[in-house]
């Protein structure tokens, strides 16, 4: 009883509490308008970039789809992008490696990063190189945050984030995951850590960049996923395999994208060459494969595969064309080719496992993503916006099984592990 506190002690106590964090609220709010409004015009700026970009994307796959023909132009096509890179001085592009290295100040993001990934994204797509778009929509995203910034010369610290933000607006505007958009950006640079200081910049741009794109007619991309099943031992084992499996493609694919690209560094020096070289050799392998449906993104493919059908070489075929793609000097991103290449290889994998080939080609989708980014909490977004939260359970099995077992490969060299997969400690790098 003597330690009891006097009713008017203690409201005392709770006033002068209060005081003291009512004073931080000016504070707070200059912040939240700060970056209120900067990241406001960022993401609509890049919201509209974002949805030239991928109607650009649509109009040039169209236009290969009529007309297959321009398939034969892929050489050339490469040694445009590669001289577009030369007459602009940017010899050593790094892509979005570039971007992540900005956030910890190491480089800095060219202005004419996004006009080159912009054009050269696009010549890549019309004469059929298979490649994404994220790629492009970091860079893009990056690039045009990176210029703002200088504009209203903004402190190294607040030039990180406003990145992030414009990252985020870009990934937002061009796949339509806008939730998912925000936390991949926080995440991917860092693994281990979240920036939360970033979270309403992005957002704030996100929101506004998926808005955009939204009212100039890009509507959610949202797949049907057919006949989940109950949660029991069962179906729990089946989505443990099917995540281990995936945890293995996800190395295997990550593996052959580095050594294609350092192999044909290495034997073919001149990128004209490299390129044109890796242009022919796609050439060759759609003529071995006998299909259309490797070059370019293949959306349909995907789709097909949620639908539960799939050819049993599909995953392995997206593979070798994305890699000498990429590893050629092509130009786009690695994403939706992992999304292809899951999607494949999950369809197939239900149909063995003995679990819903839809479920399995949604959960593929995901499981490579998480494998190949290491980016856990921005896949569970994913799974929920493009497929629903009754994937969500599954989705969270394989997700947390392909981070653990994927190790510490990834899409992304400027990628930094600051805490262990396995253990509850730091890395020292």
């Amino acid at each position: 009883m003597g330690n009891t506190k006097h009713p008017i002690r203690i409201t005392q106590e709770l006033l002068k509490t209060l005081m003291l964090e009512l004073k931080h609220i000016p504070k707070s709010l200059l912040v939240f308008l700060r970056w209120g409004i900067l990241t406001l015009v960022i993401g609509i700026i890049i919201g509209f970039v974002g949805v030239s970009f991928v109607y650009t994307i649509h109009k040039v796959t169209e236009l290969r789809q009529d007309f297959p023909w321009i398939l034969l132009g892929l050489p050339f096509g490469g040694i445009l992008i590669v001289f577009l890179y030369r007459i602009t001085r940017n010899h050593d592009d790094r892509g979005t490696n570039t971007v992540i290295a900005s956030l910890r100040s190491e480089s800095t993001i060219p202005a004419k990063m996004a006009p080159l990934i912009f054009i050269s994204t696009a010549i890549t797509h019309l004469f059929g190189g298979s490649a994404g778009r994220e790629g492009a929509a970091l860079q893009i995203g990056g690039s045009i945050a990176h210029l703002f910034g200088k504009a209203f010369r903004l402190n190294e610290a607040d030039m990180r984030i406003l990145i992030l933000a414009g990252m985020s607006a870009a990934f937002s505007a061009i796949f339509r995951t806008p939730i998912a958009a925000v936390v991949f950006a926080m995440e991917v640079g860092f693994i281990g850590v979240m920036r939360y200081s970033a979270l309403l910049p992005c957002t704030i741009a996100s929101v506004t960049a998926s808005f955009v794109a939204e009212k100039c007619g890009l509507g959610l991309t949202q797949y049907s996923v057919l006949n989940i099943p109950q949660i029991t031992p069962v179906s729990i084992l089946q989505t443990l395999m099917l995540g281990i499996l995936c945890a293995v493609v996800s190395i295997v694919f990550c593996i052959l994208l580095h050594a294609t690209e350092e192999l044909m560094e290495h034997y073919i020096k001149n990128p004209y060459l490299r390129i044109a070289a890796a242009g022919i050799t796609i050439l060759l392998l759609g003529l071995l494969f006998r299909s259309f449906d490797y070059f370019g993104v293949g959306e349909q493919i995907i789709h097909n595969a949620i639908a539960g059908k799939t050819v049993w070489y599909a995953f392995l075929a997206k593979m070798l064309f994305t890699a000498v793609t990429l590893g050629g000097g092509f130009k786009g991103g690695e994403i939706v080719p992992t999304f292809f290449i899951g999607a494949t290889f999950g369809c197939l994998m239900g149909s063995i496992l003995g679990l819903s080939p839809s479920l399995c080609a949604a959960l593929g989708m995901i499981a490579l993503f998480c494998g190949v980014t290491n980016c856990p909490l921005a896949s569970l977004l994913i799974a929920a916006e493009l497929f629903g939260m009754q994937c969500v359970p599954f989705a969270l099995i394989v997700i947390a099984v392909s981070f653990l077992l994927s190790g510490y490969q990834g899409l992304y060299k400027e990628q930094r592990f600051l805490y262990s997969k396995y253990k509850d400690e730091q890395i020292k790098e």
